[in-house]
């Protein structure tokens, strides 16, 4: 995999969490707070069915040549980029989203989405847990989400379907997509690995080639007689320990789960789908979300970089990553219509900004929150509408703003959580999923 760059503040690209053996084997936590966590672990709801993949464009996606594009702006905000016809009458996209456009009728845009800062860290963390870094927060430590991230509540909230995980973070993990005070149970299973490499595979699911599920048994029963007498030992200790092999236990029932090993199987796909939805990183990720949430994942997070556009930043866009995103994407919401499962797959697309309207002196634009577009389709959302409207210049809403505690408002709605039920921080402070955030009715 390309070395990754740096971000405009110093910081990794790859900031995330190399979590190994993911969170199935453990977070480097204390044993209370492990067993804790196993303790609390939620019965699973059987009553919704809708699954979520969050495609994160890491750095800022710059939606004002893409989404929401201004064509009688002045030059040096409207930009190289010109409009093309979609599938809804009205409603146009960059000419560089061909295949996205085709899909029109399929997702719906806010474009009058808005939040108050321009920073990476904090508003990275205020679009994936959607709550606003408190005093303190520091984007430099690894974790860095004070508060749970989306994936983890719908863990937590949901449980998981079957042997696979219920919350999945690929190709990496970023820091705030953690679980915050809601523990190990709720963290993500990391994949951690590029599924466009030639030699792609996952961690700890699929055993090493010389070693099958069978053998892999054997070895486990012989371990169990050679432990006898250290449990005959433990048995003095408080008998609440022994719910740390909880978590042995669904290790191995993942590493040796045939419905698991399938879903992480992107190999097994046609060469000719796999061309389809793109030979890089993108693509391929797109392709993995949806066979892991066609296997029962119940949340996947795509955290993709190089979307932080300060120097050359139509060059940037046209060549590689306008080009990843629209056959990504847009093949993505193609599929997941053919298998019967957008109605069931809720998707959203966000960077944690926009972009500058104002192009600046390297051909490129700045971090931007106080306007941009967002993407939604998919798990009851209505697809072919334009929600709110962004000024003509595109630096602020013009009608109808919205920010993240309505986005994930709307997101736990649709996946049948209540955004008003709370949860506990270690301290017995009540804090509420969402925090003063309201549906966005328009969207459904």
């Amino acid at each position: 995999m390309k070395q990754p760059t740096p971000f405009c503040d110093g910081m990794s690209r790859r900031d995330c969490l190399r979590l190994g053996t993911a969170s199935l084997f453990g977070l480097g936590m204390n044993l209370p707070t492990l067993l804790q966590a196993a303790a609390s672990q939620p019965s699973p709801r059987t009553s919704n069915e809708v699954s979520l993949i969050y495609l994160f464009l890491h750095g800022g996606l710059s939606t004002i040549d893409t989404f929401d594009l201004k064509p009688d702006a002045p030059a040096e905000f409207r930009g190289e980029f010109k409009p093309i016809a979609t599938t809804v009458p009205g409603l146009q996209l960059c000419e560089h989203l061909p295949r996205l456009a085709q899909q029109a009728k399929r997702f719906s845009l806010i474009r009058s989405f808005r939040h108050h800062n321009s920073d990476h860290g904090a508003a990275d963390h205020y679009m994936l847990t959607g709550y606003f870094p408190q005093a303190g927060f520091n984007p430099d430590l690894k974790p860095n989400n004070q508060r749970p991230a989306h994936g983890s509540i719908i863990a937590r909230t949901l449980g998981p379907r079957g042997s696979v995980p219920p919350y999945v973070c690929l190709p990496k993990m970023h820091p705030s997509c953690g679980p915050s005070y809601l523990g190990a149970a709720a963290a993500p299973f990391v994949i951690d690995a590029d599924p466009n490499a030639p030699r792609f595979s996952v961690p700890d699911v699929v055993p090493p080639p010389t070693l099958d599920a069978a053998r892999l048994e054997n070895r486990r029963a012989m371990l169990r007689q050679l432990d006898r007498f250290q449990r005959a030992a433990e048995g003095r200790i408080h008998a609440q320990a022994q719910s740390v092999s909880v978590f042995q236990q669904k290790a191995f029932d993942l590493m040796t789960s045939a419905e698991a090993r399938k879903a992480f199987d992107i190999a097994s796909e046609s060469p000719r789908l796999r061309d389809e939805y793109g030979r890089n990183n993108l693509g391929q990720s797109c392709l993995m979300a949806r066979r892991l949430v066609e296997a029962g994942v119940r949340a996947v997070t795509i955290d993709h970089s190089n979307w932080d556009t300060h120097d050359a930043n139509f060059k940037t866009l046209k060549d590689p990553l306008l080009p990843a995103l629209d056959a990504g994407l847009g093949t993505l919401l193609r599929d997941l219509a053919q298998r019967g499962l957008l109605e069931k797959t809720l998707v959203v697309v966000t960077g944690e900004f926009g972009r500058t309207p104002r192009i600046n002196k390297n051909a490129g634009r700045d971090h931007w929150g106080p306007a941009f577009t967002v993407l939604l389709a998919g798990g009851g959302i209505q697809g072919g509408r334009v929600i709110g409207k962004s000024d003509p210049r595109a630096e602020r809403p013009a009608e109808d703003p919205h920010g993240p505690e309505d986005l994930f408002a709307t997101l736990f709605r649709q996946l049948g959580i209540n955004p008003e039920e709370e949860f506990h921080t270690p301290e017995g402070r009540p804090v509420k999923i969402v925090n003063n955030g309201k549906v966005i009715d328009a969207l459904l």
